[in-house]
């Protein structure tokens, strides 16, 4: 029996959100609906969901705004869109937004399930490896995405940036290509766009080194992926 995962379901079309409510209870998970972007971000800002089904075309606030909202109060979530919209850019901007997966209406039953449990499975992976971890003068905790950096400035990580960097130092001193950090963190029948993670790196850069443009940890493998170095080497 699945673990009894707590799912809220945000979409304004009724009939559509009490039948994915039905099928998500019949799996096994506890789930519960909202019918618009305002009572659903409330919702989430004060109760505790391992998962959020997320309309993005909303009256009065929609689901970009809802996710994005969310980010910027510090709720780390897991958002899949539910949305018409299915283009390259529409999934770049839900991914931005802080989303974690993006499922175009109409959708199939049987893959909305996959996309479920993918997403709580890399949510379980990220929560069940270590807390903590230090690295050239910076602390970063993954359990509440606050990190302290080399110069003393504080930042608050998205979810994101948090798992990103956990797969790296995970493999520490190894090359990880593009493609296996989309699958861990994205999945990777649904990940964006190799574009999106270095964007990501750039952030992460930003955030912990010394001097961005000539990088101690976060190391590009041109043509592969990234590795990850804890401390530089002495020069």
């Amino acid at each position: 029996m699945k673990d009894a995962a707590r799912i809220l379901v945000v979409d304004d079309e009724t009939h559509l959100a009490a039948g994915i409510r039905e099928n998500l209870e019949a799996e096994g998970y506890r789930t519960e609906v909202a019918h618009d972007g305002r009572s659903g971000l409330e919702r989430l800002r004060t109760e505790p969901f391992d998962l959020v089904l997320l309309d993005v075309m909303m009256p009065n606030m929609d689901g970009l705004e809802v996710c994005a909202a969310l980010r910027r109060s510090g709720v780390q979530t897991p958002v899949l869109f539910l949305t018409v919209k299915g283009d390259a850019d529409d999934r770049v901007r839900g991914f931005e937004a802080g989303g974690d997966d993006y499922l175009t209406k109409p959708f199939h039953l049987r893959e909305l399930l996959l996309r479920v449990a993918a997403i709580l499975r890399r949510s379980t992976w990220y929560q069940s490896s270590s807390a903590t971890l230090s690295f050239g003068g910076n602390e970063v905790d993954f359990k509440t995405y606050e990190a302290r950096a080399w110069d003393g400035s504080t930042h608050a990580l998205t979810h994101k940036e948090a798992m990103i960097l956990k797969e790296l130092a995970d493999r520490a001193g190894n090359i990880v290509t593009r493609e296996e950090i989309l699958d861990r963190v994205w999945g990777y029948e649904v990940f964006p766009s190799t574009r999106t993670i270095d964007n990501f790196i750039v952030r992460l850069r930003k955030r912990f080194e010394r001097n961005p443009e000539a990088p101690a940890h976060f190391h590009t493998v041109r043509g592969v992926g990234y590795r990850f170095t804890p401390e530089p080497a002495p020069t």
